[in-house]
């Protein structure tokens, strides 16, 4: 008879995946968040309540630009984080407007009204697609990061809804006006998937002087204020102004471009004028470089 030797007791268990730290999820729970009010704001649209689908929209906007503010502060980014904020975005700016658009008014257009709010949906996705493509370019200048590559989704969801703020303002919803809706629609579709430079705002708040601490506290509380109090007429200036401003993103992206020319320029400049050979002798004439 042949004893087996005694087998040791099995190892313990180990976790076969790393533990997340919190501060990464953080991030993604706000970016989760938003995409709940862009669905939310979907249902609200289909029942008719416009005012409630609206307030959705901008609360997902809110959230959409403090999620990746809080991703780089605490050392939560990650490319999970990321893509989720892609897909996020485009359902609350790019499916959500165009059907909070489409039960508003559009729909008195049929097909063409249709039409126009799937065009702006895929006009979103391409431009969220080639942000994400565009992001990771080594060959872009320090000061491109001050800029974005036609008008970001966010922007472009709180700037196409002009039409019903008008309309909450008292504009009446005629056929002229959706046909206005139509046309304006499928020019913000297509800012979003242009060339056009647009300031991003990355690079702001990131630091705040000590003497500027309470005013930035007021001028915060003052916004919100009257954002809660008159909800279209700030969001019909705030659109207004914005789409003024467009221009002025084109002109500092072209003045950095020719900066960058003029410096390369010098650049070539210094190259190219050489000191004479050492050694050259007796003569006199310059060297000419091959």
């Amino acid at each position: 008879m042949v004893f087996q030797p005694f087998d040791p007791a099995p190892p313990p268990f180990r976790r076969r995946f790393k533990a997340i730290p919190v501060r990464t999820l953080l991030p993604n729970l706000i970016t989760l968040l938003a995409l709940c009010a862009g669905l939310t704001a979907i249902r609200l649209a289909i029942e008719s309540k416009l005012e409630w689908a609206l307030a959705a929209i901008v609360f997902a906007a809110l959230l959409d630009g403090i999620d990746g503010r809080v991703a780089r502060m605490l050392k939560g980014t990650s490319k999970f984080g990321a893509e989720l904020d892609s897909l996020a975005d485009f359902v609350n700016f790019g499916v959500a407007p165009a059907l909070i658009l489409y039960f508003w008014g559009l729909h008195d257009l049929k097909s063409a009204g249709w039409i126009v709010a799937m065009v702006f949906a895929i006009c979103a996705g391409l431009r969220l697609a080639r942000f994400n493509v565009m992001i990771d370019d080594p060959n872009k200048p320090a000061w491109a990061a001050d800029f974005f590559t036609g008008i970001p989704a966010p922007a472009g969801a709180i700037t196409v809804l002009l039409p019903i703020y008008l309309y909450f303002l008292g504009v009446p919803n005629s056929l002229v006006v959706i046909w206005f809706t139509f046309v304006y629609t499928l020019a913000i579709a297509l800012l979003m998937v242009s060339r056009l430079p647009v300031f991003s705002g990355k690079r702001m708040g990131k630091r705040v002087p000590p003497e500027m601490v309470l005013p930035v506290f007021v001028v915060v509380v003052l916004f919100f204020a009257l954002l809660i109090s008159y909800p279209w007429a700030v969001l019909t200036l705030g659109t207004i102004a914005y789409l003024v401003c467009l221009p002025l993103g084109w002109w500092a992206y072209r003045e950095n471009v020719r900066k960058d020319a003029e410096a390369a320029a010098v650049s070539d400049a210094d190259v190219g004028v050489a000191p004479p050979p050492m050694g050259a002798g007796d003569d006199d004439r310059p060297a000419r470089l091959n």
